[in-house]
Formats: C-alpha cells, sequence, structure tokens
C-alpha cells in the first residue's frame, strides 16, 4: 500500500474514533484523560451552559467525524501533485493546531497540565506527513 494512502487512512481512523467518541461518549473520555474533578469543571455549571457546551462538543465531534470521511475519499487519490499539496496544507493544520495549544490552551487552567501532551500528538501527526514529503521527494530525485 502505497505511504500516502497509509497515512491518509491512519489520519482518517484518529478522526473517525475521535469524533465518534466526543459524539457519544464524552463525559466518559473527559474522565479519562482529565480526571473526574477537572471533567466536571469542563461540562458547566448551569443546565444551560451544561447543554450549550454539549451541543458544541458534539459538533465538533461530527466535524471530526466528516473530517475522517474525507481523509478516507482522499486517500486514493493518486495525483502526485495533489498528494504533496495536500500533505503540506496538513503539515501547517497540525503546526497551527500547536500554536493555537502554545499561545492560548495552556492558558486555561483547567487544561493547563494536558497541552504539553497535545502538542506531541500536534507534533507526531504532523511528523507523518513529513515523512511523507521525504519521502516522495526521494523518490523524485533519486
Amino acid at each position: 500500500m502505497p505511504l500516502f494512502t497509509s497515512i491518509c487512512l491512519l489520519h482518517s481512523a484518529v478522526a473517525v474514533t475521535c469524533g465518534a467518541l466526543m459524539m457519544f461518549y464524552l463525559s466518559e473520555v473527559s474522565v479519562i484523560s482529565h480526571g473526574r474533578e477537572t471533567a466536571q469543571r469542563l461540562q458547566g455549571s448551569t443546565p444551560h451552559d451544561q447543554l450549550l457546551i454539549q451541543t458544541s462538543d458534539s459538533f465538533a465531534g461530527l466535524l471530526l467525524l466528516a473530517i475522517g470521511l474525507f481523509l478516507f475519499m482522499i486517500a486514493f487519490v493518486k495525483d502526485r501533485a495533489f498528494q504533496t499539496f495536500f500533505a503540506k496544507g496538513c503539515i501547517l493544520l497540525h503546526a497551527a493546531m500547536a500554536l493555537w495549544r502554545l499561545y492560548f490552551e495552556r492558558r486555561l487552567e483547567d487544561l493547563a497540565r494536558d497541552w504539553p501532551r497535545q502538542i506531541v500528538g500536534d507534533l507526531v501527526l504532523s511528523l507523518s506527513w513529513v515523512i511523507f514529503l521525504a519521502y516522495s521527494w526521494r523518490e523524485k530525485y533519486d
């Protein structure tokens, strides 16, 4: 299986899984990842806040699910120029997410201990696209 297809399918599986968990099991996943106390604070204090937060998180999960399905479709594109363009875009997207976490998310008291781990995750996902670009560059010029 070509490298581009493998990376897209891996990222698709991660996005679909995270999206489904966010839509249907957010409270359980929050307790596992943040701890019970922080998860309760992140749910909101009033019923109105809780409903808004649950709705927002469900839509974010739906967006991740859609991104996963999009990545699944993109995985089977055979055009080399498109693949390198798409990989560069993904690298920029993951770098932007890492910068967002570095500059904004670390300021949130409830999420202060989670942002370093999430930045490492963003960088690892970005690294997979960098490896693809290096491999395709090697194929092109060898």
